[in-house]
C-alpha cells in the first residue's frame, strides 16, 4: 500500500493520497487550505490517478482545495450530510471570521459531484475498501475512515480531527460537543487493536496502543469517565 501525506496551509492540515501501490488509482483525503499543488506533486511523483476525494469533516482547513482538485480530475467528493453546508459557508461553520489575510484566496462551494457518507458504510474506491464511522464531537458530521490489515501493513485509521497524538479535536466551535466527542472516542477508537496506525488531521502519526496508554482523553473514556487529567473542552486544531 502507498500512503503519501503532507501538511498543507495555514493550519498544517494533513492531506493524504492512498493507493494500493505506485502507478495505480488513488483516493485523496482532506485536500485543505493550499493543498492543491501538493496533491499534484504527489500524483506526479507516484504516477497516481485519483478516483475520489473523501472528507473527514467540513472545516475549511480540510476542504478548501476540494473544488479545484475535483475539477482538475473530474472526480466526486464524499462528505457526511451534516457537514455538507460548510463547503459553501465556512464562516457559519466557524462562528467567526476565517481570517482572510491568513487564509488568502479561497475557493468556497461544492464541486460538481458531491456524494454523502453514512455511518457503517463500506466505500470501495481505488481497489481499497474504506470503512466509514460517523464520529461527531468536533463537528456534527465528522467521520473516520478505516482500512483493514493487509499483508505486512497494520490496520489504519484516518481519524480526521477526532483523535490526535496526545490530544483530540477542539469542541468550542459551532457543532462541537465534548460529550459527543468522548462518546465517539469510546465507540470508534477504543475497540480498535493496539497496532492500528492513526493518521490524523493534524500532527504526527501514532497508534491506538500509544494513545490508549498516554492520551488523557482516551484514557478517560477507557476508564468509564473515572480518570481525571483533562481540563475543560479540548481546543486542538481549527
Amino acid at each position: 500500500m502507498l500512503i503519501a501525506g503532507f501538511p498543507a496551509g495555514a493550519w498544517g492540515t494533513n492531506c493524504y493520497l492512498v493507493a494500493p501501490a505506485a502507478g495505480e488509482e488513488c483516493v485523496i483525503i482532506d485536500p485543505g487550505h493550499e493543498a492543491a499543488q501538493g496533491v499534484e506533486d504527489a500524483l506526479r511523483k507516484h504516477r497516481l490517478k485519483p478516483v475520489a476525494v473523501v472528507l473527514t469533516h467540513g472545516h475549511i482547513d480540510h476542504v478548501a482545495s476540494v473544488v479545484p482538485v475535483c475539477g482538475a480530475h473530474d472526480v466526486p467528493a464524499w462528505i457526511h450530510p451534516e457537514d455538507r453546508y460548510m463547503m459553501g459557508d465556512p464562516e457559519k461553520a466557524l462562528g467567526r471570521s476565517i481570517g482572510a489575510q491568513l487564509m488568502g484566496e479561497l475557493t468556497v462551494g461544492e464541486p460538481e459531484d458531491v456524494r454523502e457518507l453514512a455511518d457503517g458504510a463500506a466505500l470501495p474506491l481505488a481497489g481499497l475498501e474504506f470503512s466509514v464511522a460517523h464520529a461527531p464531537g468536533h463537528t456534527k458530521g465528522s467521520v473516520t475512515f478505516g482500512l483493514p490489515e493487509a499483508a505486512d501493513v497494520p490496520p489504519i485509521l484516518f481519524s480526521g480531527d477526532l483523535l490526535f497524538a496526545g490530544s483530540v479535536g477542539r469542541t468550542d466551535l459551532p457543532g462541537g460537543d465534548t460529550e459527543e466527542l468522548l462518546a465517539s472516542l469510546a465507540r470508534v477508537c477504543l475497540p480498535l487493536e493496539d497496532p492500528t496506525v492513526v493518521l490524523s488531521g493534524h500532527g504526527p502519526q501514532t497508534t491506538i496502543g500509544q494513545e490508549r496508554a498516554t492520551n488523557p482523553y482516551l484514557r478517560q473514556v477507557a476508564a468509564g469517565g473515572r480518570e481525571s487529567g483533562t481540563s475543560g473542552a479540548p481546543r486542538r486544531g481549527m
